[in-house]
């Protein structure tokens, strides 16, 4: 294993080191109306020295459980670095998950105290308290009146300070529970070691510029967002604006500008449409400068000397077109990450020709969020990039009538988790003897060491005519077109492969004119079906023949997490697809 020492080695050192570096610059920012108001470093640590004693008042100390559920906001930040600085355990939880979710959480952790958003989720929580024998206090952050509330806990009771505890490195610092495509959560524990650690290593590896800023819009709750970006973000001295809402992401874009972004990949993909719309409503003559952009760009990348009328026309292309597309994410951002699930090459490549290289990387909760990263200068499309810091990777070869390199990923490294809350043989069954975590995911290292995930050990499946499938890559290339908005491709047992293919309806009226309101009316017209059938081809061009779908059911019903298709991070949940449709799918083969 390679030897890393990072520079800190829990999340308080973090956030310490952080205050006396960065104490006059801009920390975290909320909006008020339609302006941003930002507080410092300085004034961060202040708010943190408050909610730390008003977590004493309340009697949090070593090992107890604070959970919180909200959507982002600044208390987050506040609560979090107030219990880690109590050497209590932090336990997030997102306002969209439902009940029974927040009962099973709470219980499963032992929470003591749970900070909610607003007085309606308090009472949500209330009406479970019967069968949370752990949990003493639940605090409304806003929205609610009394003693036992934010304002009068922190604001004005905060007062009397009490020193931060500093933790040993084994320390579980956050126990994040993930959603899971089937049963129940499973409580991730990650320890300040583990975060410690990962932020260290994604600082250490690249160049963030002198003045960082980022729109944060992924949930905290999930581990891409609130660990990963969040404890990157305060290592950096990062200027952070809160998204609260995700659907003001591209509203805020250009007000914020910032310097770096994380997204997950369908994130990315709506940018490419959005993108891909914007063109298109170009004069012929734009979208033909732009095409010659593009060109000229890839060979200045690629160090090829450009003649006068060149660096002529791409001047003219960036200035015209190519500016007005990156103007639609702030126009000022150097460095952007995805990560979560597969980024399409497709995508990639297109933000890497008009100048914004996509960083993707991989990770999973139980790997503290990230464990790879592709290199500043060096990004290899299709891959996630080679192992972060400390970390190394080796693939458990897998007979899956593939490529022979591909096996399941198995990761080593300072950022694998602890293991599982209350699940002993769960975590025995992910984690090595040696320490490694089975990922479960497929995948293969290329000469130069860069990797490539290939699918899911658990989505493998075999048609009769023994072909292993991979579903996944297929279904994130059809997402790539602008009518699908969602897909599950099906076939274990089958002789050939089906598709649910979920419908943007709003994009098939635009494009049949609008003639076509109801949505029952548009799929029954032929015009439809051959539209999808040239888009399934069109996307699938680079597969093998018995990976490709021979027929499809049509559903214009979206996946979302509030219909159970969709987990909390927005993973597709298989198994509720399967139950819901399969009888529709089954009857394509008749």
């Amino acid at each position: 294993m390679t030897a890393y020492k990072p520079r800190f080695s829990n999340l308080v050192e973090l956030f310490q080191q952080s205050i006396e570096r960065f104490a006059e610059r801009k920390a975290f920012g909320t909006q008020r109306g339609r302006d941003w108001q930002f507080i410092t470093y300085a004034e961060l640590d202040e708010w943190v020295a408050k909610a730390r004693a008003a977590l004493a008042q309340l009697g949090v100390g070593r090992g107890d459980r604070v959970a919180i559920i909200s959507e982002n906001r600044l208390e987050w930040v506040i609560l979090a670095h107030a219990t880690y600085q109590r050497r209590a355990v932090f336990v997030p939880m997102s306002e969209a998950q439902h009940d029974s979710e927040f009962k099973y959480i709470l219980s499963d952790s032992g929470a003591k105290v749970c900070f909610v958003s607003t007085g309606s989720v308090a009472a949500r929580v209330h009406s479970l308290r019967e069968d949370l024998l752990d949990l003493q206090h639940v605090i409304p952050i806003e929205g609610a009146d009394g003693p036992a509330t934010w304002n009068a806990l922190v604001v004005h009771g905060g007062q009397t300070l009490v020193s931060a505890r500093v933790p040993v490195p084994s320390d579980t610092a956050i126990i994040i529970y993930t959603s899971g495509t089937t049963g129940l959560p499973k409580g991730v524990r990650l320890s300040h070691q583990n975060l410690a650690s990962n932020a260290a290593a994604l600082s250490d590896m690249r160049d963030y510029g002198s003045d960082p800023r980022c729109l944060a819009f992924l949930p905290w709750a999930h581990v891409f967002g609130g660990c990963v970006e969040l404890n990157l973000a305060l290592a950096l001295g990062a200027t952070v604006a809160i998204c609260r809402n995700p659907d003001q992401f591209f509203e805020e874009l250009p007000r914020v500008r910032p310097t770096m972004l994380y997204g997950v990949p369908r994130i990315w993909q709506l940018v490419y449409h959005d993108m891909q719309r914007e063109l298109s409503r170009e004069p012929e003559m734009s979208r033909q400068l732009f095409v010659q952009g593009v060109r000229l760009r890839g060979k200045q990348q690629r160090g090829e000397h450009l003649s006068l009328p060149e660096r002529v026309t791409l001047n003219l292309a960036e200035k015209l077109v190519i500016n007005k597309l990156k103007a639609r994410l702030g126009g000022n951002l150097r460095l952007a990450f995805s990560g979560a699930a597969p980024l399409s090459v497709e995508v990639a490549e297109f933000m890497h020709s008009i100048g914004i290289t996509i960083h993707e990387g991989y990770g999973l909760t139980e790997s503290s969020g990230s464990s790879t990263t592709n290199p500043t200068g060096a990004v290899r499309f299709g891959s996630v990039g080679k192992p972060l810091l400390g970390t190394t990777i080796a693939i458990e070869r897998r007979s899956t009538g593939h490529d022979p390199r591909e096996g399941e990923v198995v990761l080593y490294g300072p950022g694998i988790m602890a293991g599982y809350q209350n699940q002993p043989e769960e975590t025995k069954r992910v984690l090595s003897p040696d320490g490694g975590l089975r990922t479960g995911d497929l995948g293969y290292l290329d000469t130069d060491g860069y990797l490539f995930i290939t699918g899911r050990v658990k989505e493998l499946y075999k048609l009769n005519n023994g072909r292993y499938v991979a579903p996944a890559p297929l279904e994130e290339k059809l997402k790539l077109s602008p009518f699908i908005s969602n897909c599950m491709i099906y076939g274990a047992g089958q002789p050939y492969n089906v598709a649910l293919i979920v419908a943007d309806v709003p994009a098939l009226q635009a494009y049949f004119g609008g003639e076509l309101r109801d949505p029952r009316a548009l799929l029954a017209d032929r015009r439809v079906r051959r539209l999808f059938e040239d888009e399934i081809l069109k996307y699938s061009k680079d597969f093998r023949t018995f990976e490709l779908v021979r027929s499809f059911w049509i559903e214009t019903e979206p996946f979302t997490r509030e219909n159970g298709m969709l987990t909390s991070s927005f993973k597709l949940r298989r198994d509720r697809v399967r139950e819901r449709y399969e009888g529709k799918l089954l009857a394509l083969y008749g």
